[in-house]
Order: structure tokens, then sequence, then C-alpha cells
């Protein structure tokens, strides 16, 4: 499927949903520091697929498992595994705001690959926006002489990872939503099993690390549907500039509950991306509004 514009549905879902994402990650960053990682992500996933199945079973009992996809669904399972592996140990070790920056090589990654995987077009317009949201993101992070570090290069792999992921939900967008957020989180939960199992360290933590964990896990599961939802009504590379928002949230969240408030700079940044993101959004429905020509075209036929 080929769309010339951005249903202005898809933007709002893709918005709210990296609002999730921030969220989690915020609560991920606090946690990462007082506990195993793997555990983490292990519970992350775990609290995903419970979820999902108390959500559709009483609907449809465990119809809803069924697929003839099975292979694609493990694949795009792990791949999403690996990069949440991956984020996880940089955002450990990275202030929050680096990772988010690194993370967000993804958009040109997505870019490239819905070219080369999925045939869409990508217009002049949308390769200004996702270049305009890239120095929005320098200017609020401004990465230092760090990038290079190992946990850097640990966000660039997630950042991969994503990217693929991102492509293989849009090739497979006609499947029920709900399938594809039960698959990632039951290989994620299976995966993950065995580390955790025999993880050298204690993995018992306090119930208020435990509640927010779990609260974490459910709003990055909201968040999972609704970004499903969004490319299920929109194309990769059309959707994929507005993801930019997520560094506003992170930014966002890291002064408020981090203490870390934004400079100048970073004031600049979250006005161009949100600046870019209106005008595309305004150039894209002007481009699937017929002229006035074709309207009067229209009315006589």
């Amino acid at each position: 499927m080929k769309h010339e514009h951005v249903p202005v549905r898809a933007v709002l879902l893709i918005c709210a949903a990296t609002a999730c994402f921030a969220a989690l990650d915020a609560v991920i960053k606090f946690l990462s520091a007082r506990h195993p990682v793997p555990l983490l992500v292990w519970a992350r996933w775990t609290i995903q697929a419970i979820a999902i199945v108390a959500w559709l079973a009483p609907m449809s009992g465990l119809g809803f498992l069924r697929t003839r996809r099975a292979g694609s669904h493990l694949v795009r399972g792990g791949v999403l595994i690996a990069s949440s592996v991956a984020f996880v140990y940089a955002l450990r070790d990275l202030p929050l705001a680096n990772v988010t920056a690194l993370n967000y090589t993804t958009p040109t990654m997505v870019v490239v690959l819905s070219v080369a995987l999925l045939g869409e077009r990508v217009t002049p317009a949308r390769i200004a926006f996702v270049a305009a949201g890239a120095l929005g993101m320098i200017l609020i992070v401004r990465p230092g002489s760090d990038v290079f570090r190992g946990a850097s290069l640990l966000a660039l792999a997630s950042a991969a990872c994503y990217a693929m992921f991102q492509i293989l939900t849009r090739r497979m967008a006609d499947e029920d939503p709900g399938v594809l957020l039960f698959y990632p989180a039951a290989v994620g939960a299976i995966a993950l099993a065995i580390p955790v199992a025999f993880s050298p360290g204690p993995i018992a933590m306090p119930w208020t690390h435990a509640a927010m964990l779990v609260v974490g896990a459910m709003v990055g599961t909201f968040g999972h549907f609704l970004f499903v939802l969004a490319f299920q009504r929109a194309a990769a590379s059309a959707l994929t500039p507005f993801t930019y928002l997520h560094l506003v949230w992170a930014t966002l969240i890291g002064w408020t509950v981090f203490a870390t408030f934004p400079d100048g700079y970073a004031f600049a940044g979250i006005a161009i991306i949100a600046g870019s993101g209106l005008l595309i959004t305004l150039h894209e429905r002007r481009r699937s509004s017929p002229s006035p020509s074709a309207r009067r075209s229209a009315d006589a036929g």
C-alpha cells in the first residue's frame, strides 16, 4: 500500500505512543541502576504477554494466537527483544537524553529500508522533515565525546534493530493488532526466562519498584498498541518523522522527573521539531486535497 498523505489520526496515535514509550524509558532508567537488566526486560515483556492474553482471551478464547506467519512473528519478536535489551543496557550507563538521541538514528534507517523493502515513495518534503528533525535532535541533546563509547554503540545497535522491527510491522500490518502485540512479548518472556533464572544476583525487588515496573510495562504495552494502529493507517516513511516527538517527551520527563532543565538550545530544538511537524502535516493534507479545477470537474461530472 502506498499512501500519499499522512492521516491526522495516524499522527495523533504516534504522538501518544511516543509519550508512552518515554514514560516507560524513565521508569526503566530508574530501575536499571538498582536491578539486573535481563530481569527488567523479561518482566516488561512478560507483563505485556499476560495483559494481552487477559484482554483478548475473554472475547475470542485463544483463537487470536492462530496465525499463518508464525516464523515472521518470531523474527519480528526476536528483533524487538534484541533492540530492547541493547537499549536498556545503554540506558543504564548513559543519560536518558543521550540514549534517546542515539536511538533516533532509527528514522533515517527506516526511510532507507522502507524504500528498499517496501517500495514506498519518499517525497522531498518528507526528506526535509527528517533533516529538520535531526537538527532539532542535535539542538536538544548535543551528544558529546562519549558518542563512540560501548554503551553508545549499544544504543546504535538498538536503533538498527528497531528500524527493522518497524519495517516488519509495516509488512505485517494486515494482522490483528492483538497478534502483533502478543508474539514479541511472548518471545521476550520465553527467551529471557533462562538468563533471569540463572542470574547470579538476587532478583527480588521492593514492592514499590515492582509496582513501578508493572505500571511502566502496562504503559509501554498501550504505547505499542497505539504504534501498531498508526502503522496500519499510514506508510512507514511518512510516519517515521513524527516519532521524533519521543525526544520532546524525553526532554520534558527529564525536566520534571530527573531535574534536567532544558536550556535555550533544547527549546530551539523542540520548536524546530514541532514546527516542522505542523508544516509537513499541512503540506500532506494540501497534497491530498483535490485542486479547485479537479473539484469543478468532479462536480460537473
